[in-house]
């Protein structure tokens, strides 16, 4: 493995059609999504309309098979910053800052910082609120803005009369407003500013971006909407429980369908769907100022550009709604990583990735020390050529309850191979698994059936159970953590 990941690195030094000397550090554009669901993230898909999107996989390697950590912001966050898995970290839940358990661990933009770089954070990159830490300031050379706040409290602010809404279902919003109505556009416009005032510095920057949508509520301008015909919005295609799955991987999708379990009409699941392409097209067209103005600034040559969402989503699929499920539909995110004249520029990998490799590939992109303690794995041997691999899996988890005070019931260790999904919950006070889930990817990618328990699938459960005691999830049962 350390073999091909230095031939990684060699090959992909080689890629740079003009060489970058040591005294040229290449700069770093963090972009992130928050609740972008893989399938319809960009990449061309025939439904949404990311033009911005599309172009940036045009500049680099679009990663078809990355997951993150856990299917909810905090963890996912907090693991992607740190390199770190959610069981060294401690952290599977939303009040838990990351340094609450490890008050010394070196995030990705402060390893940065640490080696000479001018770090920046504008818009939500960690978790946004309940912290008492806002975000973490030691990341970073100025202090973040527009970072902390509830989604909630993105309500359209204009000039004069608000234009009305002409959303029907709670969790949506469409009114004639602004792009800078709403956090996004006024985040893209600090990127912007930022852009041309780093352009100015001597040192090199670590500029992360954290745009706040799809994430509900789905209130993006009007004109948004106007891309999409209501008519034209596919219901979910797969709105059934899996046949077989355990009720354990099942949670109430409280966050659109609230604690009191709110029943939805056709017509509010065809307009929630509605909402989310518009909220994503609405955040396309904020990344697309930002690296519009990268490109003005002749920078562009000069900065890896990477773009992620934290997890995915659920609009309807398999009866579930929003996100902490242990499903692909959770735990596939978008992921792309465009360095400066790649040769593999364009082309898509199905490689297995995992949000945690960022801190290790970048570092080694930009020629830093190799940092300590990281989990993560280096990316660089498959941005040299997309056919190579780093991972044989993917590991995710979730605990339930979904959101649990004091301690979960139980974890679940999910897994993705190139060809299956298995899962295991483990009860959390005895570590004794007491559900199992497998999917064939091959056969049933939408994940319609459960066959843990299928007499011919006896073999794969066996060779991928081994294959997660490998991954070696290290959480010991019946720990609780510091209050």
């Amino acid at each position: 493995m350390k073999i091909q990941q230095w031939l990684g690195g060699f090959l992909l030094a080689l890629s740079f059609s003009t060489p970058v000397s040591a005294d040229e550090k290449l700069n770093v554009l963090f972009i992130a999504a928050d609740d972008l669901r893989n399938d319809l993230g960009c990449y061309g898909h025939a439904l949404v309309k990311t033009p911005h999107l599309d172009r940036l996989a045009q500049r680099g390697v679009v990663f078809d098979k990355a997951y993150c950590q856990q299917a909810v912001c905090n963890p996912s966050r907090a693991s992607i910053m740190t390199g770190r898995r959610l069981d060294s970290l401690r952290v599977w839940d939303l009040p838990t800052h990351f340094r609450q358990n490890a008050p010394d661990i070196v995030t990705l933009p402060q390893h940065f910082k640490n080696n000479g770089y001018f770090t920046q954070n504008i818009g939500k990159i960690f978790h946004n609120w309940i912290h008492e830490i806002q975000g973490d300031p030691e990341s970073w050379s100025v202090p973040a803005v527009m970072h902390f706040a509830n989604h909630g409290a993105d309500k359209p602010e204009v000039t004069g009369e608000l234009p009305p809404n002409s959303a029907q279902d709670p969790k949506c919003e469409c009114r004639d407003v602004p792009d800078e109505a709403y956090f996004d556009g006024r985040v893209a416009g600090l990127a912007v500013k930022a852009l041309g005032e780093l352009k100015k510095q001597e040192k090199p920057f670590f500029l992360a971006v954290g745009f706040w949508k799809p994430h509900s509520p789905f209130n993006a301008p009007k004109k948004y909407w106007d891309l999409y015909k209501r008519e034209e919005v596919p219901m979910p295609k797969n709105p059934d429980w899996p046949e077989g799955a355990p009720r354990i991987a099942w949670h109430n999708s409280r966050e659109i369908l609230s604690d009191k379990q709110r029943q939805l009409t056709p017509e509010a699941v065809r307009e929630i769907r509605h909402g989310y392409l518009a909220n994503i097209s609405y955040m396309d067209a904020q990344i697309g100022r930002v690296l519009e103005e990268l490109d003005r600034q002749g920078l562009t040559e000069k900065t890896i550009i990477v773009f992620w969402s934290d997890h995915g989503y659920h609009l309807g699929e398999q009866t579930l709604w929003a996100k902490t499920s242990n499903f692909e539909l959770d735990a596939r995110v978008p992921l792309i990583i465009a360095t400066p004249k790649g040769v593999t520029a364009g082309q898509k990998t199905a490689s297995l990735a995992e949000l945690m490799d960022l801190y290790p590939t970048l570092t080694e992109l930009c020629g830093l020390p190799a940092p300590s303690g990281v989990e993560g794995v280096s990316l660089t041997p498959i941005l040299a050529d997309t056919s190579a691999s780093v991972r044989d899996a993917a590991l995710s988890q979730h605990p339930r309850p979904a959101y649990y005070k004091g301690a979960p019931d139980a974890m679940g260790y999910t897994l993705r191979s190139a060809t299956h999904r298995y899962t295991e919950w483990r009860d959390w006070k005895t570590g004794q698994t007491v559900a199992t889930e497998l999917y064939d990817h091959q056969t049933d990618p939408d994940e319609t059936r459960n066959i843990a328990q299928d007499q011919d699938a006896e073999a794969i459960v066996k060779e991928h159970a081994k294959l997660l005691e490998k991954m070696k999830p290290i959480v010991q049962p019946g720990w609780k953590p510091v209050l």
